[in-house]
């Protein structure tokens, strides 16, 4: 285990890739929707800085006619997905109850029958339901790359315990980092797929 974090560490350090090719690629976007945004029921802190490296990942991903997902949770009022990444004809959109988005099987049937072998996630709870996407396409075999800063949340409280948005999203970071993901920003995932060919 210690290798393995040492190699890792090696790896950010020496400033090498990300580990993006050789794989095929995909873009699972996970409820980025209106009632998050100023003036929605569920307002998160800048949602509209994640909400546009997600509109970048997406245009990149289109571009290049690689595969996008789109994942909504069925909430209302405001549940549309966010005109930053609204989907087009023929884009895969699945609406979920639960918070993991793979508790439905009609997600990971669909991945599977596209041959997706990576993901590229980004979204909105970074503590809910990015976090669960991610550990739950790990367990399922996918490997998962994070984009740090195109997911977004909210300060929580626990007891008398304030946690500020900040520190419950790069905590939820560090915990994914390595073990379940790489996570890496938004221009870093970009600038590795446009180099390489997923």
């Amino acid at each position: 285990m210690r290798l393995q974090i040492l190699a890792f560490l090696m790896l950010v350090l020496s400033g090498m890739p990300f580990g993006l090719q050789g794989q095929k690629t995909a873009l699972l976007i996970i409820d980025v929707q209106e009632f998050y945004f100023p003036g929605g029921r569920m307002q998160l802190e800048n949602p509209e800085v994640a909400g546009m490296n997600a509109g970048l990942l997406l245009d990149l991903f289109r571009g290049n006619e690689y595969p996008v997902y789109h994942v909504r949770h069925n909430f209302e009022p405001g549940g549309n997905i966010h005109p930053y990444v609204k989907p087009l004809p023929g884009e895969s959109v699945f609406s979920k109850d639960q918070i993991n988005a793979f508790a439905d099987p009609d997600l990971l049937k669909v991945l599977q029958k596209d041959s997706i072998e990576r993901l590229v996630i980004c979204g909105m709870q970074t503590h809910m339901c990015v976090e669960a996407a991610v550990r739950a396409a790990h367990d399922l075999g996918f490997t998962c790359v994070l984009a740090s800063d195109a997911c977004a949340t909210r300060a929580l409280q626990f007891e008398e315990h304030i946690i500020p948005a900040a520190s419950v999203h790069y905590s939820t970071l560090n915990t994914l980092q390595g073990s379940y993901a790489r996570v890496a920003t938004t221009e870093a995932i970009i600038r590795e797929l446009s180099e390489t060919d997923p």
